[in-house]
């Protein structure tokens, strides 16, 4: 099993994304996580569908988060987090592949490693196992202990794919094929990589931005009402496009 569990932005004014996010999706705040604090950010995580995009900002000089945001040219796309069902074997697999982490967290059930963005370039990739997995609704350390009230689903229910903007996008699926045990399909036109319940894809960067995460793909229930809300707050790129955080948000 290997979901696409968690998608991570990072903004320079969360407050006015968060706004964006709630008038244009429908989204609610399920979770701030207070330990984020020490590293200089604040957060939150909103429900889509089963799970969850989280944005991160910066709260004092110096941090990683502010160092994304000034070399890739402003807000943007920042991480995925996906959830596996044996982190001892994706610890093993990635050590194999000379991928150095960033972070190795939790005991137990609950368990992550972040991999080191210099070898698994494109954006910060965290696989995480976490209790739970089978049921309906699966708990998710991350999003805090009681984040199903807060989902809603009569705008939008799923993030069904990622997109990852590269300069050489086949070299770059290879690699985040190796650590994620996957095939890269290459039949669609762009390389990507299937999840069990999203799609990873690698594109060309064309924005005259750097490599990043540069898109996510939503299924939509009232694509009126997202483009309509989309059109007051100046962030409708096309029928089918909207642009928030620094990312399209493409419209299925």
């Amino acid at each position: 099993m290997l979901r696409m569990r968690q998608i991570c932005l990072v903004a320079s004014d969360l407050d006015a994304v968060q706004a964006d996010l709630s008038a244009i999706f429908g989204l609610e705040v399920c979770f701030r996580d207070p330990e984020i604090g020490r590293l200089g950010l604040h957060n939150f995580l909103m429900p889509v569908g089963n799970n969850f995009l989280e944005v991160v900002a910066p709260m004092r000089d110096g941090t990683t988060a502010e160092r994304y945001i000034d070399r890739r040219g402003g807000d943007g796309g920042y991480m995925v987090i996906t959830q596996c069902d044996d982190i001892m074997a994706a610890r093993e697999r990635v050590a194999r592949l000379n991928v150095r982490l960033v972070a190795d967290m939790g005991q137990g059930e609950d368990q992550g490693i972040q991999l080191h963005p210099k070898d698994v370039p494109g954006a910060i990739v965290e696989l995480r196992q976490n209790h739970g997995a089978d049921l309906a609704d699966p708990p998710w350390d991350p999003a805090g202990p009681d984040w199903a009230p807060a989902r809603r689903m009569d705008v939008v229910r799923a993030m069904v794919a990622a997109e990852i903007q590269t300069d050489d996008p086949p070299a770059l699926a290879a690699r985040w094929g190796e650590v994620f045990d996957r095939q890269v399909k290459t039949s669609a036109a762009h390389p990507e990589i299937a999840l069990d319940d999203a799609t990873i894809r690698f594109v060309p960067a064309t924005d005259g931005r750097p490599e990043g995460l540069g898109g996510l793909d939503l299924q939509t229930v009232d694509r009126r009402r997202v483009l309509e809300a989309a059109e007051a707050r100046g962030c409708r790129v096309s029928d089918d496009l909207v642009m928030v955080c620094g990312v399209r948000f493409r419209l299925l």
